[in-house]
């Protein structure tokens, strides 16, 4: 084992932390390797902030949040309600909080996870955003479709980014989910994609 690849190694382990601005507002994240995109905001998570539509009092859901870029940003577009991160990933609810207190984002909040599985059964949300990886599998995306569908309230809206080829099927699912479907916006990798509750 080489000296100078020990020394590269004990490098990755140090943490990450870079400055980002989303939607007008100063972001400075903490990270780690490991977690989605830990050196910048990836290119979806910026398309999806650019399109997406936020009132002042929206109480938002960030589906997988990561370390808590989509999350954060919802919180900061809707200061008179509550945002609400989760994250499967342990490390990732771990960083979305930590992100939080530092970027003094106090109405937001991450919980460990999968879904929608540990969320309080009451808990009602207007708006349901995501960053929706390829690999999530179709069964598993089912799932979280109509857990979105049902914990919105009506009128609540679904917003989605993925890769620009799955664009088809996520048409097809979520009209089959919300009986309606908008692509607001495709781009060479990336389409973000809307869906609305009507009952």
């Amino acid at each position: 084992m080489s000296r100078d690849w020990r020394s590269e190694v004990e490098r990755y382990r140090e943490g990450i932390e870079f400055e980002w601005t989303l939607r007008g507002h100063p972001f400075r994240f903490a990270s780690t390797w490991g977690l989605f995109s830990p050196r910048e905001v990836d290119a979806g998570t910026v398309m999806l902030l650019e399109e997406i539509e936020v009132p002042r009092d929206a109480d938002c859901f960030d589906l997988g949040c990561g370390y808590g870029p989509i999350g954060l940003t919802l919180a900061m577009l809707a200061p008179d309600g509550q945002t609400t991160m989760v994250d499967r990933d342990y490390l990732a609810v771990e960083y979305a909080n930590r992100n939080a207190e530092a970027n003094r984002v106090t109405n937001t909040r991450a919980l460990l996870s999968n879904g929608f599985d540990e969320v309080p059964e009451a808990a009602r949300f207007d708006l349901v955003a995501t960053n929706l990886p390829a690999k999530v599998g179709n069964e598993m995306t089912s799932i979280l479709f109509a857990d979105a569908h049902d914990r919105l309230r009506p009128g609540g809206e679904f917003w989605l980014v993925t890769l620009s080829g799955m664009r088809k099927y996520i048409q097809r699912t979520l009209e089959e989910a919300f009986g309606n479907y908008e692509k607001v916006r495709q781009g060479r990798q990336h389409t973000v994609h809307r869906a609305v509750r009507q009952d």
